[in-house]
């Protein structure tokens, strides 16, 4: 399976966000030159989003885009939806039904068992994002990322919220 970039930048934003004092919002713009990322796809994102009520829009001077709940209430599933769509990522289209070999509908009374792996293996993958969550992500922030680059973004932030 693939994800597009979206995902990745979008729990970036996240986190991002989540590290920001209660009430402070950042801009979308700010956000994708903290990331160099691009502007208009990052935005894209943003509102995708903030339809699913991860982030919420801020209007104004001080306006911008926070989480719109708690970094443990925002599991990763929730983004990968909200950026993805909620469709399955296999579709059994049942070809074992079709061609030379085929025996009539009535006669497939068992579920396909590619099906029934591939099911099993998202309902696997899908637990596994959802026992995360974006306060998981800031909790490892402090222990996996350089205190140089910890350091560089905080200037960067207090300068860009000053």
């Amino acid at each position: 399976m693939k994800m597009s970039e979206g995902i990745e930048w979008s729990l970036h934003c996240c986190t991002v966000l989540g590290s920001l004092p209660p009430g402070v919002a950042l801009p979308g713009a700010r956000l994708a030159e903290f990331h160099d990322v691009p502007p208009a796809y990052l935005g894209k994102q943003l509102q995708r989003l903030a339809r699913a009520g991860i982030v919420e829009s801020v209007a104004g001077r001080k306006g911008g885009f926070r989480l719109g709940r708690a970094a443990a209430e925002i599991t990763l599933l929730d983004v990968v939806e909200a950026i993805e769509g909620t469709a399955p990522a296999f579709r059994c289209t049942e070809i074992r039904q079709q061609g030379p070999s085929a025996i009539g509908r009535r006669h497939y009374v068992k579920p396909c068992g590619i099906a029934a792996a591939m099911h099993r293996a998202e309902d696997a993958w899908k637990a596994e994002l959802r026992a995360v969550t974006v306060a998981d992500l800031l909790a490892e922030l402090e222990t996996g990322v350089d205190i140089r680059q910890t350091d560089k973004a905080i200037t960067w932030l207090t300068e860009v919220l000053t």
